[in-house]
This record gives structure tokens, C-alpha cells and sequence, in this order.
């Protein structure tokens, strides 16, 4: 859920599912739809994790933050060796600080070994409001980290932080697409220029969530007034000035709107669908409103069904949504409850389209080189099998292994 303030701003916003159609079809009323001489073959296209950075624990943080505790549970209570937190699932790796740098190594090495190709980092500017700033710090560490690990990396910028801003009078009404354009000026003079950003046609990739900052128009005019162009992709719907639109799972309409969205999407010239194992919030059980309806993980077959329509359509990218919202339960990250379940499915399907040499089993192995970073071995021990994994010499890595 994306409201660090811990209120439900975010559930009006995605009522814009109601007149999905509509809008579809406005946004796709000069398209011609795009050509493809792999339509009868799935290529392999950039698997790219949506990504959220803004979890707060101890002992890495002085406290534990709003998305572990949701106002409501307390992390600091253990349970049969698990910390209480604001989630149906547990990580396999505990509830962790989305600043450690030996955690955003284990779950980007994790990705690789699993097929993934990097992330679509959840962003909300750079404005110090509420834990905005930090937010943007854990950001850059991991795109440092991406870079590190040769991993791919796309922005996700969050439009809904223009209302908290204005909200906040930290932003006037008539400025916001001001304040878009600067922040995405200032993505253009820094994080675009990365080697691991990705581009299509040499433009960096960026999409917007939500439509409670910027309407339409307003996005127009921030697409037209940007230092350099952009390959822009809209939530749920192909906006005007935008390359195409990109999937979300949407609990209100269940499986049935990903369908719509897919049918939608073949107009455009671009899109990015999305692959997800199902929807279980713990909202309601954190006293926050009401929360949304359960999409099934229905053992797995969920997954399965979304990446396989994903992959289906041939576009440049897809989605996975998402790594580790464990708010809302849609993470693939390694879980007690799943294992290794849903990335294992990532994996085969990547090896039949070529992409991959890694193994089920390989799959832990990011795991190992976390605990042997926490027990305190040499930096520069543990660097060299980071090295020789992301290499693929795993023999030579788990030989490593054995002197720690």
C-alpha cells in the first residue's frame, strides 16, 4: 500500500478501475497497434520486479517503520522466532531495513538467479515530507547496488505524493506540474544517466502510479515540458503522450480486469503487462478501513496464469508486482508460506527461452552469502563469491563456501 503515512489515501485513487474502458479507449484512439514478426513466438522480454524500498526495522534503524507495523503490530514481540508484522506472509529472510545494503545484495541476487532481470523501483520524489527522504536514500543504494550486480533499473514515480505535498502546504495547487517536471528534470541530470537504467530508443524508461496527482492534460504538459524525452507508461490505461500503459493488479475486479487490460493493451504501440500470485492485504486486520477483496493465490495457478498471458503478448518488458509488497501479500520474495515457489516458475520459463543456466537449487544460494555476511566474514571474501555467482561459476562459489 502506498501511503507511508499509514493513511488510505491510496484506495480512492484506484477506483479509477470503474471506468477502466473508458479510458482505455481514450487513450488508444490513434493507435494502430504494433506490428510484430514474433507473433507466433514468446521472446524473452526484460523482467523487471516492482519494487518497494521503504521498509524500517531494527536494529539496522532506531525503529521499526509504518509498513512493518502499520500503526497496529509490534515487530519487536516475537512468535515462534518471527517478529509480529503488518503482513499474512513472512519473509524467509525476517522482517529486514530496506537501507541494508547486504539485504538489497540477497534480494537482487536472488532476482538474477531466478531470471529477473531488475526493478521498478517505487519512488515518491524528493521533497522532505514524512519518510519521503528516506525513501529516495534507500532508492539510490539500491540502484548503486543494481549497478554493482549489472541489474536493470526503471523508475516508478508515485503522483499521489502531489496531493500529500499540497495537503501538507508544502505545494501550491497551480504548481504541481511544475514540481513533476523539476523531479523529473533532476532524474534526467542523475539516476537516467546510469548504466543500468534502462531505455528504449535511447529514452529512459518512466511510469507514473496513480491518478490522484495529475490528470491527463497534466501529464501531457509534463511530457512536453521535460528536459529530454521520456518512454512514459501510465497505470491501468494508455494516457495521452505516453508510450502505452502498464498492468496492476486491481482486488476489486480480480483476475477479470487483467484480462480487459490485456485486450486494451493490443491497441497500443507498447505496454507492460504484469505478472502477479494473488492479492491478501492486512488492512482490515491493522484497522485500517476495510481493506480490498482477496485475489487467490489458488496454489500457485494465479502466478502462473498472469506470466504466461504476460509473456503472451510480446512486449519489451514485463512486470512482476510485485517483490515484496507484504502488505498487500503480493510479493514474490522468498516467504515461510512459499519458498522459492513462484521464482522457480520465473526460472523454468526463462531457461526455455534461453535466458538462464541457473537451477532450482541455485536459488538459495543469496541466502548463504546474507548469513555469512552477518556472521561478520571478510568483505572481500564474500565479494568474491558475489562475483563468481553473478559469473555463473557456482561450482567454484560453493567451494567458497566451505571456508566460512
Amino acid at each position: 500500500m502506498r501511503d507511508t503515512t499509514g493513511v488510505l489515501g491510496l484506495m480512492d485513487t484506484r477506483l479509477y478501475c470503474v471506468v477502466f474502458f473508458l479510458l482505455c479507449l481514450c487513450g488508444t484512439s490513434s493507435g494502430q497497434g504494433r506490428q510484430d514478426s514474433r507473433a507466433n513466438e514468446v521472446v524473452k522480454p526484460l523482467l523487471l520486479a516492482h519494487y518497494m524500498p521503504w521498509y524500517t526495522a531494527q536494529p539496522a534503524s532506531d525503529q521499526w517503520g509504518w509498513h512493518w507495523t502499520m500503526n497496529h503490530f509490534s515487530p519487536q514481540r516475537m512468535k515462534d522466532g518471527k517478529n509480529e508484522i503488518a503482513s499474512h506472509f513472512y519473509p524467509m529472510v525476517g522482517a529486514y531495513d530496506s537501507g541494508d545494503v547486504d539485504v538489497l545484495e540477497y534480494h537482487l541476487l536472488t532476482m538474477k538467479i531466478a531470471g529477473i532481470d531488475g526493478v521498478i523501483v517505487d519512488w515518491y520524489g524528493l521533497t522532505k515530507l514524512n519518510d519521503y527522504a528516506l525513501l529516495h536514500e534507500n532508492t539510490y543504494r539500491l540502484l548503486q547496488q543494481c549497478e554493482r550486480l549489472k541489474m536493470k533499473f526503471v523508475i516508478c514515480y508515485e503522483d499521489q505524493t502531489l496531493a500529500a505535498l499540497i495537503e501538507a502546504k508544502r505545494l501550491d495547487q497551480k504548481d504541481r506540474v511544475s514540481h513533476v517536471v523539476e523531479e523529473i528534470n533532476w532524474l534526467g541530470k542523475y539516476w537516467f544517466k546510469s548504466p543500468s537504467y534502462v531505455r528504449f530508443n535511447r529514452k529512459p524508461v518512466l511510469l507514473s502510479f496513480g491518478h490522484a496527482g495529475l490528470n491527463d492534460g497534466e501529464w501531457q504538459q509534463v511530457l512536453d515540458r521535460v528536459g529530454s524525452p521520456v518512454a512514459y507508461y501510465s497505470q491501468g490505461y494508455r494516457r495521452p503522450g505516453a508510450v502505452g500503459g502498464f498492468g496492476w493488479p486491481v482486488p476489486q475486479e480480480g483476475l477479470e480486469h487483467n484480462e480487459r487490460f490485456l485486450k486494451a493493451a493490443g491497441e497500443w504501440s507498447d505496454t507492460i503487462p504484469v505478472a502477479f500470485p494473488r492479492f491478501m492485504d492486512i488492512y482490515k486486520e491493522a484497522g485500517i478501513g476495510d481493506g480490498y477483496p482477496t485475489i487467490s493465490d489458488d496454489d500457485g495457478r494465479t502466478f502462473r496464469a498472469t506470466f504466461e498471458s504476460a509473456l503472451e503478448l510480446n512486449s519489451r518488458i514485463v512486470q512482476i508486482a510485485t517483490w515484496n509488497d507484504w502488505g498487500e501479500g503480493t510479493q514474490v520474495e522468498p516467504s515461510e508460506e512459499f519458498g522459492y515457489r513462484d521464482l522457480e516458475v520465473i526460472q523454468s520459463r526463462v531457461k526455455q527461452m534461453g535466458g538462464s543456466t541457473f537451477n532450482p537449487d541455485d536459488l538459495a544460494i543469496p541466502l548463504k552469502i546474507l548469513k555469512i555476511r552477518r556472521s561478520g566474514a571478510s568483505s572481500e571474501d564474500v565479494s568474491k563469491i558475489v562475483e563468481l555467482v553473478c559469473k555463473g561459476k557456482l561450482d567454484e562459489a560453493r567451494a567458497l563456501f566451505k571456508t566460512h
